[in-house]
């Protein structure tokens, strides 16, 4: 029973775990494309 609930502990943090790596990617993405719209009117007005 002690090895289930180990298991059961350790796949929960594992996914866990990876879907918060996809949101930090997502989000690492958005703040990417947000920089370049920025430096592209910046470009544009100067």
């Amino acid at each position: 029973m002690r090895r289930m609930a180990l298991f059961m502990a350790l796949s929960y943090a594992a996914v866990f775990g990876l879907s918060g790596c996809n949101t930090i990617q997502g989000a690492g993405e958005d703040i990417e494309a947000a920089g370049e719209e920025i430096s592209e009117e910046a470009e544009e007005n100067s």
